[in-house]
């Protein structure tokens, strides 16, 4: 089975790289680090894949935002949740926003379509992308692939203890996920303890 998910990664990783950051990536892209630091991936190929697929999801968010946008905060609930905070952010922030929407929990997909609502102009938005993906991108990769170069001064044979070290590797992203979750919710309890209160008052009121 090991060698079956070797083999599937070496023929098509990089689409999976691909698409993985095209919509947020950065669990897949640590991973594909470290896949390269074992030889299964070129790191400069991972490097390119993410910082390629990054910058093709933010700008078909952003132009997406600007066609349709007002459409999508009313069918989707949950851009409408973190619409009001975003555009907060946006108007405070500006440009640092849109440098840095790739690296925020939460707001990496509705930070791009919420600029593209307002008049924050596309080729402004271009080249802050750009800029930001390729910083993005190196930064993660890197992170993978010393991870491994890491396990390899601690570990003599990493060969075979391959599956057990992308176990490790694994469960670290799975903490960095639980912890953004937990970050989340915590934030939140303000927002729903108001919201608990109102729907309090509102069946007082009926009764």
């Amino acid at each position: 089975m090991y060698d079956f998910f070797k083999d599937y990664l070496e023929i098509h990783g990089y689409w999976v790289l691909f698409l993985g950051t095209f919509l947020e990536g950065e669990a897949v892209l640590i991973l594909a680090g470290y896949l390269a630091f074992q030889g299964y991936l070129n790191i400069f190929g991972v490097i390119a894949c993410a910082f390629a697929g990054s910058v093709l999801g933010d700008q078909c968010y952003f132009y997406l935002g600007r066609w349709k946008g007002p459409w999508l905060v009313k069918i989707f609930t949950a851009i409408a949740r973190k619409f009001r905070r975003a555009l907060k952010l946006i108007e405070k922030y500006g440009t640092f926003v849109a440098f840095i929407s790739r690296y925020t929990y939460g707001f990496r997909i509705i930070l791009p379509m919420i600029l593209g609502m307002t008049s924050f102009a596309g080729s402004r938005f271009f080249w802050l992308n750009l800029l930001s993906a390729l910083l993005w991108a190196v930064m993660f990769s890197l992170a993978g692939y010393l991870f491994g170069k890491g396990a390899s001064l601690v570990v003599e044979d990493i060969e075979s203890y391959e599956p057990y070290i992308m176990l490790v590797l694994l469960g670290v992203i799975a903490c960095m996920w639980l912890s953004h979750f937990v970050h989340g919710w915590w934030r939140g309890r303000a927002a729903r303890a108001r919201l608990k209160k109102r729907r309090q008052r509102a069946v007082q009121r009926e009764d």
